[in-house]
């Protein structure tokens, strides 16, 4: 079944966006009296049928719907790869993976400083669909590193190639703490120590040197299996 994104839904007769409207009639071509299930990205599902539909215009009627409970889900705090094609494939896989929250984050040694937020919301949407969740992850701006942790009210786990002593993940972590990745050229010193003062906890990813946003998707598919 396909999953459509409505993000005011209600009982009656609504209509799909125009975006929505564009891929129902010109891509999937449905027509009326097709069912179809949508979404407000905030728990509700919906089942419903198509009542009219034009390349313009989609009105569907709901026969059902339900609320799914929000999880306890991750949020990453990661720093925006130079190549942007590389960090849009981390937002769709994080969205497919499960995470509550994403904030990119501007590190001393970012080589990207800019990042189209209204497109990488876009991405999220379309994985939320794709993956068939209930949930949209809230995308955070571009955040100053230093204004993101002295912000942070969560545990934070932190994930850097400096030496020293580091945990394994595990079950008996917060399954809401924010997971900082940083950028290629790693964290400083300073963001690492200012991360400490916050009583963040350094995470093991293993004794291969990641990517940026392979060590964002390792660590998330950790915590995923952990959860089962």
């Amino acid at each position: 079944m396909h999953l459509f994104y409505q993000p005011e839904l209600q009982n009656g007769i609504l209509q799909l966006s125009e975006e929505e409207t564009r891929h129902a009639a010109r891509v999937l071509r449905l027509s009326a009296g097709n069912h179809i299930d949508i979404t407000d990205g905030k728990g509700v599902q919906a089942k419903a049928v198509i009542t009219e539909i034009s390349k313009r215009s989609c009105t569907f009627e709901i026969l059902e719907q339900t609320k799914e409970e929000q999880q306890l889900l991750p949020k990453v705090a990661i720093a925006p790869t130079k190549s942007i094609d590389r960090f849009e494939w981390f937002l769709e896989k994080a969205v497919e993976l499960g995470v509550s929250e994403i904030c990119p984050i501007l590190c001393s040694n970012s080589e990207r400083r800019i990042i189209k937020h209204e497109r990488s919301e876009k991405i999220l949407l379309a994985a939320m669909k794709q993956s068939q969740r209930s949930w949209m992850p809230k995308l955070h701006p571009l955040t100053r590193f230093e204004d993101f942790i002295e912000g942070a009210q969560e545990p934070l786990l932190i994930a850097h190639c400096r030496e020293g002593e580091k945990i394994q993940l595990s079950n008996k972590l917060n399954r809401d703490s924010w997971l900082l990745v940083g950028p290629e050229g790693d964290f400083t010193e300073m963001e690492i120590d200012l991360t400490l003062k916050k009583q963040a906890l350094e995470i093991d990813l293993g004794k291969s040197r990641l990517r940026t946003e392979t060590a964002g998707i390792f660590a998330l598919s950790v915590m995923k299996a952990l959860q089962t």
